[in-house]
């Protein structure tokens, strides 16, 4: 399985931004789906954005027109850019591959990371 780190967290006020980056170990080129998952303190964690090898994106509601989720192949990398922040947004951050072999999932994630909105 592919190994992820992410860095780009940290504390940032209401209506700021900021972008997470997701670096995997090898090629992403043949990596199925790449996305951002999020965990808020007590609650579950939820699906934010995902990109597929063939470049479709999908994103969750609530960060639908805000979010853009991107990659660049040749960085082995990918990225969240996160604009119009809200309090809401605030949680731990999770990086997440899916590779689908012979009908099976393989899931790799990141360390997570924290991002902090404030008022």
């Amino acid at each position: 399985q592919v190994q992820l780190v992410e860095s780009g967290g940290g504390l940032v006020q209401a209506g700021g931004s900021l972008r997470f980056s997701c670096a995997a170990s090898r090629s992403i080129f043949n990596i199925n789906a790449m996305g951002w998952y999020r965990q808020a303190p007590g609650k579950q964690r939820e699906w934010v954005a995902v990109i597929t090898s063939t470049g479709s994106t999908n994103y969750a509601d609530s960060v639908k027109g805000r979010f853009t989720i991107s990659r660049d192949n040749a960085k082995n990398t990918v990225y969240l850019q996160m604009n119009s922040l809200k309090p809401e947004d605030t949680a731990v951050y999770y990086c997440n591959a899916k590779q689908v072999v012979v009908g099976t999932i393989y899931e790799s994630w990141g360390q997570g990371t924290q991002v902090t909105v404030s008022s």
